[in-house]
């Protein structure tokens, strides 16, 4: 290397450099608000590591990605050019501007510009030498889903003993994206990093970029915190904004005495959803901590599965719609009681929720509560207007929620009607 790495990546990616370096871990999601630097920091590591790697024998190469062909020359493209001047390796690298390629020229080790729109194209993808190690997804928001991503690197992530995946974008508004929600898996290979404009030199984005930022922060902060810092502020039809989701420990489950239980039946295609929660009355915290979720589960099998969970056949909550399978999951030896529901149960229980400080979610331990909570959102109509009612469907642990909390929502319910008529005489 020839330059200060330090001249070229900004403060906020040292860490993340250093772990590329070490071959830490396999993959790196870099999101966050525009001027982040994100994408001059990869478009800086992939050519670094591909000379870094000639020098010990290791003959990677790398595939660039876009969701469409036609926008790879104008931004990824230009990127990793801009970062090989940078780096003051222009003599040693093959540049032409007939075609989306960059060649190593002391070994022959190549940059390759894909777009996902020819998916066959690109899972035919081969190098002259070595093996594809490095793969980056730029504004990867754009791609449909993780699964067409999972397929691309199971074609290309081969005959290597070593891989660096990067995966860029800017988090879209919406909780449901897949993205957003794709960050939130914790994995042990891999690194997510969230920076924003905030953590690069003033002087490499300069006075203009600041001046815009600062007035968007006035006249538009929703956006600003959207379009600068990367947060995710929703759509305006996400039903539980006061959603954390985040290990819970085992310390801190130890400590857990007001525990619910509830329980949706499943039907048909529909799964079985049974949570096990607590509820921290003070705070106004739901802690939800523990999940059997499946479709055609047996009785049996499901009473098996909920009594490892609740090993001390504490009271389930459970739909009380179809009391010949309550009876079942009794004479099975769980412990089990149909929810009251009434009148305007749905929209009491799911406001209920609503209005708690935080609902807590493990999503290692509950992966399908984490998901449908997290995409939980009201419809809209053809005209784009947000219809009134809630949804009733993907809502199999919410509705587990509130049959396992009814007792609180009940009371909850109450309270509120007696402070009403107090007020009111």
């Amino acid at each position: 290397m020839k330059v200060s790495l330090k001249s070229i990546i900004g403060p906020a990616f040292y860490d993340v450099h250093k772990h590329i370096k070490n071959n830490d871990y396999t993959h790196y999601w870099l999101k966050g608000g525009r001027g982040s630097l994100k994408s001059s920091c990869i478009g800086t590591e992939i050519p670094l590591g591909i000379m870094r790697d000639a020098q010990k024998g290791l003959m990677s190469n790398a595939v660039v990605i876009r969701r469409v062909k036609d926008t790879l020359r104008g931004s990824v493209y230009e990127q990793i050019k801009w970062a090989i001047y940078m780096l003051k390796a222009e003599d040693d690298w093959d540049i032409p501007d007939s075609k989306l390629q960059m060649t190593y020229k002391p070994t022959g080790q190549v940059i390759i510009f894909k777009g996902a729109d020819n998916p066959k194209k690109l899972k035919s993808t081969k190098v002259f030498v070595g093996y594809i190690k490095y793969v980056w997804y730029e504004e990867c928001d754009e791609f449909e889903s993780y699964d067409k991503i999972t397929n691309i690197n199971q074609s290309l992530l081969r005959g290597g003993p070593e891989y660096c995946v990067f995966y860029s974008f800017n988090p879209p508004e919406s909780q449901r994206n897949w993205c957003n929600k794709q960050v939130l898996i914790k994995r042990p290979d891999t690194l997510v990093s969230h920076t924003t404009y905030l953590q690069a030199p003033k002087e490499w984005l300069g006075e203009q970029f600041l001046i815009e930022a600062e007035h968007m922060k006035k006249i538009n902060p929703e956006k600003y915190n959207h379009d600068y810092l990367g947060e995710v502020t929703g759509t305006g039809g996400e039903v539980f904004t006061n959603l954390l989701i985040r290990e819970i420990t085992n310390e801190e489950i130890q400590t857990f005495d007001r525990l619910k239980n509830g329980l949706d039946f499943g039907y048909a295609g529909d799964p079985l959803a049974y949570l096990k929660m607590h509820y921290d009355k003070t705070r106004r915290r739901l802690f939800i901590f523990g999940e059997v979720y499946g479709t055609r589960l047996s009785n049996a099998k499901a009473v098996k599965k909920i009594k490892r969970l609740n090993p001390l056949n504490k009271l389930v909550t459970c739909d009380s719609a179809e009391p010949r399978t309550i009876n079942e999951f009794k004479l099975l030896g769980l412990k089990v009681t149909g929810a009251k529901k009434g009148p305007d149960s749905v929209e009491n229980g799911i406001k209920w929720l609503q209005d708690l400080e935080q609902i807590i979610i493990d999503p290692i331990r509950c992966p399908n509560a984490s998901r449908e909570f997290n995409d939980y959102e009201i419809e809209k109509d053809k005209e784009g207007n947000l219809k009134g009612e809630f949804p009733d469907k993907n809502n199999h642990t919410i509705d587990a929620a509130r049959y396992g909390c009814e007792a609180d929502i009940i009371q909850s319910k109450a309270r509120a009607g007696k402070n009403r008529a107090r007020y009111e005489n």
